[in-house]
């Protein structure tokens, strides 16, 4: 799905190697599109939005950063709240259901989601999703003798 940016610029920040995950694609889209979108409504055109992934251990760590306008620490387990919203429909379109079901996606999937920010300086959304060694308990690169 083509990512309106709104004037954004988006930097992608990805290794030259695929990163493989154990993952159900349209729901990984999902919480893609949910996280970006997310960063393009919240932060000025013009504004930047990076997304960055790597392999950690045995898991994929993706980030996605933006320098949009920030969450008070106070409200981090708020947002991921069905139908919990940290402004009036006036000022930001939305359900308040879309980070709610990011996390349940993302902690079906056996992986964890936080959010890092400052008010006025911008967030970063971080998920994981386990790889084949988080799964299967061997590299992914093993062949099916190992």
């Amino acid at each position: 799905v083509p990512l309106d940016a709104g004037g954004h610029q988006v930097v992608l920040d990805l290794p030259s190697e695929p990163l493989l995950v154990v993952a159900d694609p349209v729901r990984l889209q999902q919480i893609l599109e949910n996280v970006l979108l997310n960063a393009v409504k919240y932060t000025d055109p013009g504004g930047r939005i990076e997304v960055r992934a790597r392999s950690e251990l045995s898991e994929v760590l993706i980030g996605v950063r933006d320098n949009g306008i920030g969450i008070d620490p106070q409200y981090f387990d708020r947002i991921f709240i069905l139908f919990q919203r940290l402004h009036g429909r006036n000022e930001y379109p939305g359900t308040g259901m879309g980070l709610a079901i990011c996390k349940k996606i993302v902690e079906r999937h056996g992986g964890r989601v936080w959010v890092e920010s400052d008010p006025g300086r911008g967030s970063t959304f971080h998920f994981t999703i386990p790889d084949e060694r988080g799964i299967y308990g061997k590299p992914a690169t093993a062949s099916p003798a190992d």
